[in-house]
């Protein structure tokens, strides 16, 4: 099982800047003998401020309250979704439930800020946040409780300040343990193209965004999301997206089509956000599909685990050396020993695909799976920055004679994005509060001996 490598490996003595994913040695990242290469590599190792990534985010704290299925129905919620409603109405809900000491728990929330967080949690690493915040925070208010729960190594010094409060998300869970999600949106939406600092989005080495992010045009966020997309496809940045919410994809399909085949490189979503958007409720297939206008998709299927499907230069494919499988696709996974390409970077471009079943079987107790996609998404783009950040170490490194969009293969990927997935789903907040383990108790000591 693959795991984040601690920040005591070292290289020649001086302090590697990330952690790079799973249970590799050093050497096997930075396989330099030569002399003058160990001293180059010394010189520069501490000049790696460009390796970090920017979100844009429609801030959020979460706010979960337990309620029945009749809670819903009274207020035509419906089930499974997340909507917009009026700020009085969630000011009325929240209090009434906070008088009965009902809330069962506030968190930083949003798709991007917890992927954001969770990012700089396993990499180590530098991570940028693009958004709104109120101006005039005090101690104990909503504002306060996201920045003293972010990972400090998420910048939010770009943050534009409102005079509005952040945006509150309810969450609603059922005894089945699904969560409905109520948003006051607050500020929100009021993120200015003005405001982008193009640099940063420029110098980055992949901006994320989400759908939600585009859920209205009339907004200064959707303007604002567009803007950044442009300076990045300008840039050769690659633009990683996370759906969101499949009645969101399926109000607005036709758009998010056109929107992903321009712009996305990697696409992130859950099977029902799959069907809306491709029409097949097969994860191979939508997957089979989806990757023929995007570079790499990520697909999560709940109990079933997860998906990850990609290009790669066919000169290159390299063969699984575990069993194959036949779903939908006959021997799905001949090739998941291989590394993503961007299309456009093969001469002859070939899918791969890969599947896992959750970590362990999963969890005894599930106690939160509010935040488990992003926490795979964020060890996909862990992999996605290692290479970028190997790439300008060790550039003449074999590991780069082709233009790869990751560092490791999907099959690897894939484990590591479920490990880390894990993590959140027996825990009660839907962000990493921890970095994963040295070793898993889960595997024999004969394996960290290897």
């Amino acid at each position: 099982m693959l795991f984040v490598v601690s920040n005591a490996n070292k290289i020649n003595d001086l302090e590697v800047f990330m952690r790079f994913p799973g249970k590799r040695k050093t050497k096997h990242y930075f396989p330099v003998e030569e002399r003058s290469a160990r001293e180059e590599l010394e010189s520069d190792i501490g000049s790696s401020d460009n390796i970090y990534i920017v979100g844009i985010d429609q801030l959020l704290v979460d706010i979960e309250i337990n309620v029945d299925d009749d809670f819903l129905h009274k207020h035509h919620f419906q089930k499974g979704q997340s909507f917009i409603i009026e700020t009085k109405l969630a000011d009325s809900i929240y209090s009434e439930f906070k008088i009965n000491g009902k809330i069962s728990g506030e968190f930083p929330g949003g798709a991007i800020g917890n992927t954001l967080h969770n990012f700089s949690v396993l990499a180590d690493c530098p991570s940028v946040a693009l958004g709104t915040i109120n101006k005039d925070i005090t101690v104990g208010d909503y504002a306060y409780k996201y920045l003293c729960k972010t990972n400090s190594n998420v910048d939010l010094s770009y943050l534009l300040p409102c005079s509005e409060p952040m945006g509150r998300a309810l969450c609603f869970i059922t005894p089945d343990g699904e969560r409905t999600f109520a948003i006051s949106k607050g500020c929100m939406d009021d993120l200015t193209v003005e405001s982008l600092p193009e640099k940063v989005i420029k110098n980055a080495s992949a901006l994320l965004i989400s759908a939600y992010c585009l859920r209205n045009e009339a907004t200064p966020m959707f303007k604002a999301t567009i803007a950044a997309c442009e300076m990045a496809l300008a840039a050769e940045i690659p633009i990683v997206m996370s759906m969101g919410t499949s009645s969101l994809v399926k109000e607005r399909k036709s758009f998010f089509h056109n929107f992903i085949r321009k712009y996305v490189s990697v696409l992130a979503m859950n099977q029902q956000e799959g069907f809306e958007l491709i029409g097949t409720d097969d994860p191979l297939l939508c997957c089979s599909e989806i990757i023929d206008i995007v570079d790499l998709v990520l697909l999560t299927v709940g109990k079933r685990g997860l998906y990850l499907a990609g290009n790669t230069e066919e000169e290159v494919a390299r063969h699984t050396k575990e069993a194959l499988h036949t779903k939908s696709i006959v021997d799905y996974n001949k090739f998941e020993y291989s590394r993503a390409m961007k299309r456009k970077d093969s001469v002859k471009p070939i899918k791969i695909y890969t599947h896992i079943n959750p970590f362990m079987g999963g969890p005894m107790v599930i106690k939160n799976t509010n935040g488990a996609g992003d926490a795979a998404l964020a060890a996909v783009l862990h992999d996605l920055v290692a290479n970028v950040f190997h790439r300008e170490k060790i550039p003449n490194s074999p590991k780069h004679k082709f233009k790869y969009l990751t560092y490791s293969s999907l099959s690897q990927i894939s484990k590591y994005a479920n490990r880390v997935s894990f993590e959140v789903l027996v825990q009660n907040s839907p962000r990493l509060t921890r970095g994963l383990p040295q070793k898993e108790d889960s595997l024999e000591e004969s394996y960290w001996e290897k």
